[in-house]
């Protein structure tokens, strides 16, 4: 194991010294009094948008007992009653276990239109005074404002919130379900409506409202927020990293990330997946955390490019995550859907394609992957039925097709692939940003950490499973295709194969100087994958120097155009190597 690096809380600096952003309860609430004073109007309307996932009680129970005012409007009280709330969501939620449909509502559903219009006229008969409307939706009920504040949530935050039984789903009173029930409605339908009404707002937010660390508030100057974005979409940065334990999780993280050593094993490391990490915005000393989605709705085609835009949407489309193994056990068994069936059953538009780039594996490190040229389907769905009912064993190598693997090897995972990594390796996920669509078909008898099955899905599973895909084709098609492109002293560029099926291109390069990069106007995504720290530069001191340590996922917004990357520090004079990603 090496010295860690690896840099936790990364962040983009917008202020040297701090000048917009307000720290601290007394200091917040004496500053949007001070705007609501420098406003020259005799009625006064102050709406505090809040996404789903805020703790209410501690914001309440500040801006409400301290902000002065005539009348204060929660907007749940417009809402439709609970019962209607979910049984209009329910079709998007689903039964299933795992799985809904991405919800088509928007706010403006949640809302009783007869109570909504009361309260408007409860609003509009004020002739005088303050008027605070708190809430998820506060915008909806006075959309002609005077003051905007968004009280933001990051989803990482929110699922930590969840675990803790601290927040319910939006509508509804339900703290006390399931972390998966919560989630699964959360990621189907209360985030997608709450984004849909972010998009509208966030350019109009006079303040952007952190409470993402309980009672360490901090309110920024809406302007300066888009400010930060602006930087952010002409320069590399990265993402906040987070790490899960799991049942199959390993230990190879906590030395290389330096996380705490306490924990039974991690398992899962976001380092790039802009639809749940974070961004840090600092301001001096002070770190301001917004969801890292923002910067995909504000500057979608700096960020993305203009192509990679019309095709994706204000969608991120590339996805890099750790999946640790290294002394853990298998990952599950598992195969991911076809694109109809995504969009058909969870309306999803691409589907979760996947590759595996081994970041280190210890000797005798294998993937399943494939099937076995002599597969029985009807005999092999049997045997995993046969599993699941009566917990006996799956023999899996008798259906699956095991190959062994080493350091830097890379295998692609079409979507339809039967896969798996398995113990003793350490995965660089490089993928199609959809992440919750595995469909597992064995878990190898065991149980997730909190004591229960883990859910397996074998009649999606073998709906989707390519029976094709046998040992034959993953050699030919998946397995380590690697292409060498250029070769000069001290660089070497490698196309490291992914699938023809998929639309994401890797490129590796080995080097010991200076290698020119060009996003070619589509964002690049890169992992330091050999050497201890390099710099990456702008021939045109476009941007500051950007210092990146080994395993760390950085992002090159397609607005940077050319870049350089070479060894830096301890590195200097030995050969690194970063593997990028764009979209072909």
């Amino acid at each position: 194991m090496r010295q860690a690096n690896y840099d936790k809380l990364p962040f983009v600096k917008v202020e040297s010294v701090n000048k917009s952003c307000t720290v601290g309860w007394t200091n917040i609430i004496d500053q949007i009094t001070a705007k609501t004073k420098s406003i020259n109007k005799k009625k006064l309307v102050v709406v505090i948008e809040c996404y789903h996932g805020v703790i209410d009680d501690e914001i309440l129970q500040q801006l409400q007992e301290n902000l002065g005012h005539t009348l204060w409007v929660n907007s749940k009280n417009a809402f439709k009653n609970e019962d209607a709330i979910r049984e209009m969501v329910h079709p998007d939620v689903t039964d299933d276990s795992v799985f809904g449909y991405l919800t088509r509502f928007s706010m403006i559903d949640y809302f009783d239109h007869q109570k909504l219009q009361n309260t408007q006229n409860q609003i509009n008969n004020l002739s005088e005074g303050i008027v605070i409307i708190y809430g998820s939706g506060a915008a909806l009920i006075a959309p002609e404002n005077d003051l905007l504040v968004y009280a933001d949530m990051a989803r990482w935050e929110i699922q930590m919130r969840m675990r803790k039984n601290e927040v319910d789903n939006l509508g509804i009173s339900n703290r006390e379900d399931s972390f998966s029930k919560q989630y699964k409605q959360a990621y189907f339908v209360d985030w997608r409506v709450c984004d849909r009404l972010k998009k509208q707002l966030l350019h109009k937010c006079d303040f952007i409202l952190d409470t993402n660390k309980k009672n360490e508030p901090k309110l920024v100057e809406g302007k300066s927020v888009m400010q930060a974005l602006e930087m952010a979409a002409s320069r590399p940065f990265r993402v906040v990293p987070f790490f899960d334990p799991g049942p199959w999780g390993g230990q190879w993280l906590k030395e290389v990330c330096d996380l705490d050593r306490s924990e039974i094993n991690f398992a899962w490391g976001f380092d790039c997946v802009p639809e749940e990490n974070s961004l840090l915005l600092g301001y001096g000393d002070t770190l301001v955390e917004i969801p890292s989605l923002n910067l995909v709705f504000y500057k979608p085609n700096e960020l993305l490019g203009e192509n990679v835009h019309s095709r994706f949407g204000d969608e991120f489309p590339i996805r890099f995550d750790f999946l640790d193994t290294m002394d853990g056990g298998n990952l599950s068994l598992q195969v991911h859907p076809l694109t109809e069936y995504i969009q058909e059953k969870f309306g999803m538009h691409y589907t979760q394609d996947e590759s595996y780039y081994m970041l280190d594996a210890k000797e005798g490190a294998f993937v399943y992957l494939g099937l076995r040229d002599d597969i029985n389907p009807q005999e092999m769905i049997s045997d995993l039925k046969d599993a699941q009912q009566a917990g006996s064993d799956f023999d899996a190598e008798k259906h699956v097709a095991k190959w062994f693997i080493k350091k830097h090897d890379h295998v692609s995972i079409p979507a339809g692939t039967v896969h798996c990594s398995g113990a003793n390796s350490m995965v660089l996920e490089i993928s199609a940003t959809p992440y919750i669509f595995t469909f597992k078909l064995w878990d190898w008898g065991r149980l997730g950490l909190d004591g229960k099955p883990r859910p397996i899905n074998i009649e999606h599973g073998e709906k989707n499973i390519q029976w094709n895909r046998t040992a034959s084709w993953v050699e030919k098609h998946a397995l380590n295709l690697v292409e060498p492109l250029h070769n000069e002293e001290g660089i070497r560029e490698e196309r490291t194969g992914l699938s023809a099926m998929e639309f994401i291109e890797t490129r590796r390069h080995w080097f010991t100087k200076k290698v020119l990069h060009n996003t070619h106007g589509t964002v690049n995504v890169l992992n330091l994958i050999e050497g201890s720290e390099a710099i990456v530069e702008s021939p045109s001191n476009a941007f500051e120097p950007f210092v990146i340590h080994y395993a760390e996922t950085f992002i090159v917004p397609a607005a940077v155009g050319e870049y350089t990357i070479r060894p830096h520090g301890e590195s200097e004079g030995k050969e690194c190597a970063t593997i990028k990603a764009y979209v072909r």
